[in-house]
């Protein structure tokens, strides 16, 4: 019997996971998968969370419950691979020993890599929707928004999904029609791309769609600080 381990339990290793559990019995193929993490994001869910469209504890699953039975799930931290030994050392001093090791760990948001992001106006008025606690914030905020500006900024590329930042602002202006603020909102969509999206000829057909609904599109506009004191969003040419 062949043993795997997947590191990591976001969608692609749970994915891979039960798609394997599928196809082979459990005298074929023993799978372990490890994550740090108790619980799993459905991250598509979070764009829905600011309008109110979707409630944060709908989208949250514990991540054994994602599994698929007779896949060994151990919530721990990894502290290291051997590749010689071919196993895994796990932080609760466990190991886990493998025929096939698939990292599926993922991305982390770095926000504070963007200089300033991280100031005191973060999840205040400086907001992403990328993570749950962020969404849940910008959900509060937009709930009570009077009228303003709200940019919506792609910070840098690349992006889990290069039309989750076009999708937000057209939710946005539904949302603030619905409030009755929209005509007293600039919105803007902010990105460092020369068109609203990442295919060329995606932005030559359907820019239209933000010139209808009154969104301003900036292009070529690459962020280099966030000044939340004074509620301004500083490309790197100033």
């Amino acid at each position: 019997m062949k043993r795997m381990v997947i590191l990591g339990a976001g969608t692609g290793g749970t994915l891979l996971a039960n798609r394997l559990r599928r196809r082979f019995g459990e005298d074929e193929l023993q799978i372990d998968v490890v994550d740090r993490d108790p619980v799993h994001v459905y991250q598509p869910g979070l764009l829905f969370v600011p309008f109110g469209e979707a409630d944060p504890e709908a989208i949250v699953r514990p991540r054994q419950a994602q599994l698929r039975g007779a896949i060994g799930y151990h919530q721990t931290g990894i502290e290291a691979v051997s590749l010689g030994e071919e196993r895994v050392l796990l932080e609760s001093g466990d190991s886990l020993p493998y025929d096939l090791l698939v990292v599926a760990t993922g991305t982390r948001l770095l926000p504070g890599e963007t200089e300033g992001m991280l100031g005191d106006h973060w999840n205040e008025s400086v907001f992403t929707f990328y993570d749950l606690p962020g969404a849940t914030a910008l959900r509060d905020a937009l709930a009570r928004f009077e009228g303003g500006r709200l940019v919506v900024d792609i910070v840098d590329m690349p992006i889990k999904c290069p039309v989750a930042p076009i999708e937000f602002v057209f939710l946005a202006d539904w949302f603030l029609r619905q409030r009755g603020v929209r005509e007293q909102t600039t919105l803007t969509l902010a990105t460092p791309l020369d068109g609203c999206f990442t295919k060329p000829i995606a932005s030559k057909h359907l820019t239209y769609l933000l010139e209808e609904k009154g969104i301003e599109l900036a292009v070529e506009f690459s962020a280099g600080e966030v000044d939340g004191g004074n509620g301004r969003l500083v490309s790197y040419d100033g």
